[in-house]
């Protein structure tokens, strides 16, 4: 599951059916994690924050896309569809300084020679 907005304050917003397991423990907890992965390697991001559930048709119909038709077969109209609304409090990102090809010849040597050579950064997310 993506995002399919996020907006000038940097909520996130996601459109969910009403049965799933996601809406299921947002209404018992609304504190969420979000993980996110760039690569297989590298671009990796986490928020936590507090998510609400609504069934706002004018953000349905905002966030609608046509492919969407797969999960929700009556379209916009679907009793299913609700909109997730996540609002970041907090959030930790990592990559590396110099792309994928520097890192793994790090990975590599650092192997070849037992030294970690750390190619990371990181570093937390100001709400």
């Amino acid at each position: 599951m993506s995002p399919e907005k996020i907006d000038d304050e940097g909520n996130l917003w996601f459109l969910s059916a009403s049965d799933s397991h996601k809406n299921k423990h947002i209404a018992e907890d609304p504190s969420v994690q979000l993980l996110f992965q760039g690569s297989a390697h590298s671009d990796f991001l986490s928020i936590n924050g507090k998510a609400e559930i609504s069934r706002d048709k004018n953000k349905i119909d905002e966030l609608w896309d046509g492919i969407m038709k797969t999960w929700f077969t009556e379209g916009k109209d679907d009793p299913r569809i609700t909109v997730i609304k996540v609002m970041p409090e907090s959030g930790y990102y990592w990559d590396t300084k110099h792309g994928q090809a520097v890192a793994l010849v790090k990975m590599v040597i650092g192997a070849a020679t037992g030294k970690t050579l750390d190619d990371s950064i990181e570093g937390t997310i100001k709400v």
